[in-house]
């Protein structure tokens, strides 16, 4: 499901034509162990805006999701054990994301096709965003991630300064409900699967 990529997956918003202020609070940089390591964890996927139509219809089912990545430096690649609830009911993914250092982007193959993103850290550790087609007006599109259930009103105002500096509007923006969670269980069970075979190992 090309959306599991889209909310999942770490891409990066090239900086256009930085003409705003709040266009300078974001840096681009190539993919290293160090960042790897900082993006390593559960997150929450906190709000979205989407031109292209089929993320933006997808996203509109989603109520909340949260993930993990677990980066492997060795293969340089990601796994991302996802958890979306849509329609009240929990839906998992695992999948995994190919890393392409130099150049700061990852991709993922997905029913024949290959999406590609670039890596954008901002400022506040606790946060990062996810950009798709940057540069393609009509399908372009930013996601907005946290490392809690909750962003926080000054991660909100960081999230909406760049998708006016993207050249998009906050009218546009979708939010995620973290109350309508009902993942919650899965992941716990999943988690004790993961110790029982650890101890067991």
């Amino acid at each position: 499901m090309a959306l599991a990529w889209a909310l999942a997956v770490l891409s990066l918003l090239p900086l256009l034509d930085a003409q705003s202020p709040e266009c300078t609070k974001f840096t681009t940089v190539p993919i290293t162990n160090a960042t790897l390591d900082q993006l390593a964890g559960k997150w929450f996927y906190i709000a979205s805006a989407f031109r292209f139509v089929e993320f933006r219809e997808s996203a509109k089912e989603i109520q909340a999701t949260f993930f993990h990545l677990l980066p492997n430096h060795t293969e340089d690649v990601v796994l991302v054990r996802e958890y979306m609830t849509i329609g009240g009911k929990c839906v998992y993914n695992s999948s995994y994301l190919e890393v392409q250092r130099e150049n700061g982007t990852l991709s993922k193959h997905e029913s024949g096709k290959v999406y590609t993103g670039y890596l954008q850290l901002t400022k506040d550790p606790g946060t990062f965003m996810l950009a798709f087609f940057p540069e393609d007006e009509p399908n372009m599109g930013l996601s907005f991630y946290t490392d809690k259930p909750e962003a926080t009103p000054e991660q909100l105002r960081a999230f909406q300064e760049a998708i006016v500096c993207m050249g998009m509007s906050k009218s546009e923006i979708m939010y995620t409900d973290e109350k309508k969670d009902v993942c919650g269980p899965l992941e716990k069970q999943h988690e004790e699967e993961r110790k029982k075979e650890d101890v067991g190992s």
